[in-house]
């Protein structure tokens, strides 16, 4: 069977997730993308072929010209909806292609669950450096289409909502814009998989963020269950956009009972949190998933562990310059918890502060069976290494 894999960049999702899995399942995979080399640098062995995957008739043409395909597939945001239409035309299992839309397009997400009823937020596009009339402050500035909090501000105000956009639309010309009202709570994350029938519930994440006025995640702390009337309040939110196949990464805030999507991102949750699930729930996540886009159903139970605790770590950076010391790649077992940490910036490479997980220096997955135990072990393993950063 041979199964179209779109991509931009090489992520760990698809180099030590989807591409192994796909191998265990004996799977001639090729990887359609608008980056060939750097794909062709990460695995040699496999099939890549260059691509504007971000234009979907290109992507269906492609296909068509190559060998006959069982699934296509992305773990992109940027191209779920390309993978949707091109799955379509080859009348192969896939994501509704408007569900896609619906959740890529922040915009159309508000408008689309306010249209339904389950929940409304203020928001309005800007495509210039305007502040909207009746906009409440303080508020969110956050590009239409974006991903991982780049340029995601708030802003307390008029005046300091056009400086930010205009910052934002000098780095991003031709980039859409979303106003919304700044919605309170605690940040939390519902992972989901579905095969368009059954759903489940794999749990969520705790996500701890950076001051404002920005939102860097830097840490996540796994939530085996959210309370049933969460759960119930995103899963109608999810319904109303019409999520349901595949894997699904919804994050949301919880403020005095009440559940309000922040965003969806109608693939696996990224950042290595789905390599953590993996091994937390002792299932096999990346299997499922593919699966599911080569047209099997679920398992009416998933096998998963329930006895779980869980943490990721993000050491970030703090400055703008050279990363001169940082600890190297780690795997071990301190007092039950399994360690594995993996840098994610070479040492000896200058970068500017960009706000964003872009500052990410590192990544630590701690997996055991006891929180508090998960916790202290992880806190102490990176009070005991150091990042050094010099002008």
């Amino acid at each position: 069977m041979r199964l179209y894999l779109l991509a931009l960049n090489p992520t760990d999702s698809v180099t030590e997730g989807f591409l192994p899995a796909a191998a265990r399942l004996g799977l001639d995979v090729t990887v359609l993308t608008d980056q060939p080399e750097a794909h062709r640098r990460t695995y040699p062995d496999i099939d890549v072929l260059e691509c504007d995957v971000r234009d979907f008739r290109a992507v269906v043409s492609r296909i068509s010209a190559h060998h006959r395909p069982d699934g296509v597939f992305t773990n992109s945001d940027h191209l779920q909806t390309q993978a949707a239409l091109a799955a379509g035309y080859f009348d192969l299992p896939g994501k509704d292609w408007r569900a896609a839309l619906r959740c890529k397009d922040k915009a159309e997400t508000r408008r689309r669950l306010a249209v339904t009823g389950v929940d409304t937020v203020w928001s309005a596009e800007i495509t210039e450096s305007v502040a909207p009339q009746n906009a409440p402050y303080p508020c969110v500035v956050k590009p239409r289409e974006g991903v991982a909090s780049e340029d995601v501000v708030l802003v307390d105000g008029p005046e300091d909502l056009v400086t930010r956009s205009k910052e934002i639309f000098e780095r991003r010309p031709g980039v859409a814009l979303v106003v919304e009202e700044y919605l309170p709570g605690e940040l939390y994350t519902l992972e989901t998989l579905g095969d368009g029938e059954t759903r489940h519930v794999l749990g969520g994440f705790h996500t701890e963020l950076s001051p404002p006025p920005y939102f860097i995640e830097e840490r996540l702390t796994f939530v085996p269950a959210h309370p049933e009337p969460v759960a119930d309040q995103v899963l109608a939110q999810l319904d109303a956009l019409g999520v349901g196949f595949g894997a699904c990464h919804t994050e949301f805030v919880v403020h005095e009972g009440r559940a309000r999507i922040i965003e969806v991102n109608y693939r696996a949750i990224g950042d290595q949190c789905d390599l953590l699930l993996a091994r937390l729930l002792d299932i096999p996540l990346f299997e499922h998933i593919l699966r599911v886009h080569l047209g099997e159903t679920l398992p009416a139970d998933l096998g998963a562990r329930r006895d779980g605790a869980a943490r990721l770590d993000y050491p970030c950076a703090d400055r703008a310059g050279t990363l001169t010391a940082a600890p190297d790649a780690a795997e071990l077992t301190v007092e039950g918890v399994h360690l594995t940490y993996r840098p994610l910036r070479p040492t000896g490479e200058r970068h500017e502060l960009y706000q964003t997980n872009r500052d990410y220096l590192g990544v630590l997955r701690a997996v055991g069976t006891d929180q508090a135990t998960v916790d202290r072990v992880a806190t102490d393993f990176l009070a005991d290494r150091r990042w050094e950063i010099k002008p």
